[in-house]
């Protein structure tokens, strides 16, 4: 780096640049942030907005100051509940129960490295993590959530970090919209079902479903979820169907499959499935049928995955 040396000055043009840098650090278009010696000392803070949110991801837009970040920033989020909990107040940037992510503008490649009123945007909830992103949170937002979030551009060898941003508040889609023309897994079903894992609820739509020509009540079906397959193809394929009419009775649109569940139905015929009963179907037989089954409640066909 190359060292400048100021030329030395007369009295009368000390007094003249003192008066100068007094006059920069008030006017409202010097913006950069001054001390007293009219050397700046931190970077400026960025500003955030709220971009488009999915169910289980927000996208927030940080712009640079007029220093640029040309180190990068990092970015913190809560949800309001948590923040309100904890009295309107962050917690210490150490805190572990808190998420935060760092997107470096020094390492190669990096696209974090943000000139003056640059601005770019990142997917919380859905980060990628390219050249200079790390992060202690990668897992999905929750849907219907309000969460917080608040940012600071980091230092370098010139500036101090920024302050930080004023808390935002941005939301998920609403978790109804779930309720809606899409599918879920038979894995969310088998955890929201009459016997719930965890705190999850009963999100069953119905409390009975016909499986070939039998008719099985919601604890016989919730058992056979909870029956490994362990090579027998009914089961397999009674897991991917339960799912699906489970779907279908919850609003989503199953013509991509009517077909494939008739035949899976025709298939199975007066079999009763385990536990509930001692039917069997070998894997090569079913296999075809629980595939396509399986695409669509994991929304490779059809409408498409709630989450």
């Amino acid at each position: 780096m190359r060292t400048y040396r100021a030329p030395k000055v007369g009295p009368s043009l000390s007094i003249a640049v003192v008066a100068f840098l007094g006059m920069a650090a008030s006017s409202p278009w010097v913006t950069v942030p001054v001390s007293a010696a009219g050397k700046v000392v931190k970077m400026s803070t960025p500003t955030l907005t709220c971009g488009t949110s999915s169910k289980v991801s927000i996208q927030i837009t940080v712009t640079a100051g007029p220093t640029g970040a040309p180190a990068g920033f990092s970015l913190q989020w809560m949800t309001l509940a948590d923040y309100v909990a904890n009295g309107s107040v962050w917690p210490s940037s150490e805190d572990p129960t808190f998420c935060h992510a760092s997107f470096s503008g020094n390492a190669s490649n990096s696209r974090y490295d943000l000139a003056p009123g640059e601005s770019i945007t990142v997917e919380v909830g859905d980060l990628l993590f390219d050249n200079g992103t790390s992060a202690s949170c990668v897992e999905p937002l929750e849907c219907g959530t309000t969460y917080v979030f608040r940012a600071f551009a980091h230092a370098n060898s010139t500036y101090k970090r920024s302050d930080f941003t004023p808390t935002l508040r941005c939301s998920t889609l609403p978790c109804e919209d779930l309720q809606n023309n899409c599918t879920y897994t038979q894995g969310y079903w088998k955890t929201h079902g009459p016997i719930p894992t965890g705190n999850n609820t009963n999100m069953w739509p119905v409390t009975s479903l016909t499986l070939g020509t039998v008719v099985y009540t919601d604890l016989e079906l919730q058992a056979i979820f909870d029956t490994p397959a362990q090579g027998n193809g009914l089961i397999s394929l009674a897991h991917q169907l339960i799912a699906a009419k489970l779907n279908i009775a919850n609003g989503a649109d199953g013509s991509a499959v009517a077909a494939s569940i008739a035949a899976a139905d025709a298939l199975i015929g007066s079999l009763v499935i385990p536990p509930v009963g001692a039917g069997s179907l070998p894997s090569s037989t079913t296999s075809s049928l629980t595939t396509t089954l399986t695409g669509y409640n994991e929304g490779l066909v059809g409408p498409g995955h709630c989450q």
